[in-house]
């Protein structure tokens, strides 16, 4: 597959079906590039949080895409191969992060590729595919179906983990033929990745959110900065936070008084204290429970509103980690 590519454990979501038999797997929208060229690894590494260098090959990161500010503009997971540099991100975002990264070539000898229309993407929910070597690194080649696989261990809330595959297109019959299992929809994934507490920074609507709160940091539910890497943008922002030793803000789930409570919440959805103040923003929700960055006065156990009237609603605040 010369021309295309090739974290804490995650728990079952409560009422999710067994998982038993062939592992289930779940398309994700997606959108993909590829870095080449022989600067590419010190290229992209200068552009993220995390550190693509320290990486094996093949090597897996989770990274951040940040503003002069700290702010988040883009989340990716990427994957560091021998000859080139694999780039997978949510669905749309390839072409506005592919014309960022070539705004900073200067002298860097890289060349940018989108390859969107080219790959797919599922996530299998357990760690099981054909040839997978589970005492081996995060990022793995492997051949499915004959078809050639980039395969990366990737936390989506699944009971025991789970594997991101990308794959042509063109093999996609192939590749889901030797998995065996069944396909399960994206709303019971993000159920489960939900309840697991692990963000997904697009999905969630978190775009512009500084990572440490939103789950980023070290010691997070998606580790995704390194503080000792060297420059990028927005990398003094991070010193910053550091040195203050905790943002004013963190990730927190909400849960829903009664079955369906959540339903009118949505990623961006202002949340209120008891006293009327707007003290941050829900994430995707499942119509049960959500994501939120919220301020951190607010203890677990506290209600936060949303909305007005018919349309609006309460949650109880979950903390996904101590004070």
């Amino acid at each position: 597959m010369s021309d295309v590519p090739l974290a804490p454990a995650p728990v079952a979501s409560p009422g999710a079906a067994p998982l038993s038999g062939p592992a289930p797997w779940t398309r994700l929208p997606s959108s993909a590039l590829r870095v080449t060229g022989a600067d590419r690894v010190d290229f992209v590494h200068g552009q993220m949080t995390a550190d693509l260098r320290g990486a094996g090959v093949p090597g897996l990161v989770p990274a951040a895409f940040l503003n002069v500010r700290g702010q988040l503009e883009h989340f990716a997971w990427i994957y560091r191969r021998a000859e080139d540099v694999y780039l997978h991100l949510s669905a749309g975002e390839a072409e506005a992060l592919a014309g960022r990264l070539r705004r900073y070539v200067i002298f860097d000898q890289v060349e940018v590729q989108d390859l969107s229309d080219t790959l797919r993407t599922v996530h299998l929910w357990r760690p099981e595919a054909p040839g997978w070597d589970t005492a081996g690194g995060a990022a793995q080649e492997l051949t499915l179906g004959g078809a050639a696989v980039l395969a990366g261990r990737v936390p989506r809330g699944a009971e025991g983990g789970g594997l991101d595959l990308h794959y042509l297109a063109r093999d996609e019959e192939a590749v889901l033929g030797a998995l065996g299992g069944e396909e399960r929809p994206l709303a019971e994934l993000d159920r489960a990745r939900i309840e697991a507490g692990i963000p997904d920074p697009v999905r969630d609507g978190f775009v512009r959110a500084l990572p440490p709160e939103i789950g980023l940091d070290v010691g997070g539910p998606l580790p995704s900065i390194s503080y000792r890497k060297g420059c990028y943008v927005g990398q003094e922002i991070m010193a910053r936070l550091e040195a203050r030793g905790k943002a004013r803000y963190h990730l927190v789930r909400l849960r829903a008084p009664a079955p369906g409570g959540l339903g009118a919440l949505g990623p961006g959805t202002e949340l209120r204290d008891a006293g009327g103040k707007v003290v941050g923003e829900a994430g995707l929700s499942t119509g049960d429970t959500a994501l939120a960055r919220l301020r951190r006065e607010v203890a677990s156990g506290e209600s936060v509103s949303f909305g007005e009237g018919a349309s609006g609603g309460a949650a109880r605040v979950e903390w996904l980690a101590p004070a």
